[in-house]
C-alpha cells in the first residue's frame, strides 16, 4: 500500500485524530445539557439546539462546500476546514452567552462538514482501489474510537465544567493539525467546474443508494437514543449504561476494522447486503429475547445492543466505499458530504420517531420492533435498487463490488 502509492499509515493516523475530536464534539454534548443550561442561563430544550443546529448545519453546509471546494488542494483543504472547526469550538468553550455558543455550533459544523469531506477524498484519491477498504476503516475507526473512548471521558471530567470536553476537543484538533501539516503529503486533483462536481447528484444509482445510509441510522438512533429506557431497567442505569454504551463504541471500532478489510475482497455492496440482513435479524430476536424473565431478559438485551454496534459499525466504511467506487476522485468530496447528510437525516428521523412512538403510547422495547420494519424495508429498497441497476445498468455496480 505504501510503496505502490506514495499514501503512509501515518497519514491515516492523523486523519484518524481529526476524525477523533470530532466524534467526542459530536457526541458528548448531550449528556452535559442539564449544566449548558445552568451556565447559559436557558432551559434544557433550548440547551438541546446546540447538537440540532450543528446537524442541520453539518447536512446542509456539507454537500454545498464539498462542490465549491472540490478543486482545491487536498491537505490544505483539511488543514483549513479542521481550523474552522477548532475555531467554533473554541468559541463555544469560551462563549460567555448562549448567542455565541450557538455561533460557535455554527462555525464548527461547517468546519466540520468539510473536513468529512475532504478527508474521505483524500483517502479515496490516495489509497489503490484493493485497500480502499481498510483505509477508510482507518480513518473512521477515529470518530468510533472517540464514541468508545472519548465521549465517556468527556463526561465525566465535563461533571465539574461542561467546557472542559470543548477544550479536549480543540486540544485534540491542534494536535491533528501539526500531525497532518507533518505527515500528510499534499495531493491535487484534476480541476473540476462546481456544474462537474455536482454532476453526480443526476445519477438515480447515487440517490437511490443514499437509501441504505439514511435507514440504517433511521433504525440506529431509534433505538439507541432511548437506550436507557430499554436496557437501564434490566441492567440499571448509571455505571451499567455507562459500561454498555463503551461496550457499543468498542465492538462498534472492531465491526469497522473488520468491515474494511471485507470490503476489499468482497466489495461493500455485498457488505452492505450481510450487515441489513444481520441488523433486522437481530432487531427481531432481541425483540423476542427482551420478553425473557431477569437475568436472561438482561442478556438478551445486552447481546442485541452489542450485535448493532457491530455491524452499525462497519456501515459508515462500506457505504463510503460503495459511494467512492461509482464516481471519480475529483467528484469523490461532494458525494461523500451528501452520504454524511444522508446519515445525519437518518440519525434525526430515527430520534423522532422513536420520540413519536414513545408519546404515543409504544413500550420501550417495542422500539425495536419500529426499528426492524424501517430495517426490513431499507432492505427490501436495496435489493430491489440492485436489480433495478442489473437491468438498467448492467455495468455499474455489480453485486461483489
Amino acid at each position: 500500500m505504501n510503496d505502490r502509492s506514495g499514501f503512509r499509515i501515518g497519514a491515516l493516523v492523523w486523519l484518524a485524530v481529526a476524525n477523533f475530536s470530532m466524534g467526542i464534539d459530536g457526541y458528548v454534548l448531550a449528556g452535559l445539557l442539564p449544566q449548558i443550561a445552568s451556565d447559559l442561563k436557558v432551559d434544557a430544550a433550548a440547551a438541546g439546539q446546540l447538537m440540532s443546529v450543528f446537524a442541520v448545519t453539518s447536512a446542509i453546509g456539507g454537500p454545498v462546500l464539498g462542490a465549491l471546494t472540490g478543486r482545491w488542494e487536498r491537505k490544505a483543504t483539511i488543514l483549513l476546514s479542521l481550523g474552522v472547526f477548532v475555531l467554533g469550538n473554541l468559541l463555544v468553550g469560551l462563549a460567555p452567552t448562549y448567542f455565541w455558543a450557538m455561533a460557535g455550533r455554527v462555525v464548527s459544523a461547517l468546519g466540520g462538514a468539510l473536513l468529512s469531506a475532504a478527508v474521505g477524498s483524500y483517502v479515496v484519491a490516495a489509497t489503490p482501489e484493493q485497500y480502499r477498504g481498510r483505509a477508510l476503516s482507518w480513518v473512521m475507526g477515529g470518530f468510533l474510537f472517540a464514541t468508545a473512548l472519548g465521549v465517556p471521558v468527556g463526561l465525566v471530567i465535563g461533571q465539574a465544567d461542561w467546557r472542559i470536553p470543548i477544550f479536549l476537543v480543540v486540544g485534540v484538533g491542534l494536535v491533528a493539525m501539526v500531525g497532518i501539516f507533518r505527515g500528510v503529503t499534499p495531493l491535487h486533483l484534476p480541476a473540476t467546474t462546481v456544474r462537474e462536481a455536482l454532476s453526480p447528484l443526476t445519477q438515480p444509482r447515487i440517490l437511490l443508494a443514499l437509501i441504505v445510509p439514511t435507514g440504517l441510522m433511521c433504525a440506529s438512533y431509534l433505538c439507541f437514543t432511548y437506550a436507557t429506557l430499554i436496557l437501564g431497567p434490566r441492567i440499571g442505569e448509571g455505571y451499567p449504561m455507562i459500561a454498555a454504551l463503551f461496550g457499543y463504541g468498542v465492538v462498534s471500532l472492531v465491526g469497522n476494522l473488520v468491515s474494511g478489510r471485507v470490503i476489499d475482497r468482497r466489495g461493500p455492496v455485498a457488505v452492505l447486503t450481510v450487515i441489513l440482513t444481520a441488523v433486522v435479524t437481530a432487531a427481531v430476536l432481541g425483540w423476542l429475547g427482551l420478553m425473557l424473565p431477569g437475568i436472561l431478559g438482561a442478556i438478551a438485551g445486552v447481546a442485541w445492543f452489542l450485535v448493532c454496534a457491530f455491524f452499525n459499525g462497519g456501515s459508515g466504511v462500506a457505504g463510503q466505499a460503495r459511494l467512492a467506487a461509482m464516481v471519480s476522485p475529483t467528484v469523490a468530496a461532494l458525494v461523500l458530504a451528501v452520504n454524511t447528510s444522508a446519515m445525519m437525516l437518518g440519525s434525526g428521523l430515527g430520534s423522532a420517531l422513536g420520540g413519536v412512538a414513545l408519546v404515543a403510547g409504544s413500550s420501550a422495547d417495542q422500539l425495536l420492533l419500529i426499528s426492524g420494519g424501517v430495517l426490513a424495508l431499507t432492505l427490501f429498497a436495496h435489493l430491489a435498487t440492485l436489480a433495478w441497476l442489473r437491468r438498467n445498468v448492467p455495468a455499474a455496480e455489480p453485486v461483489s463490488s
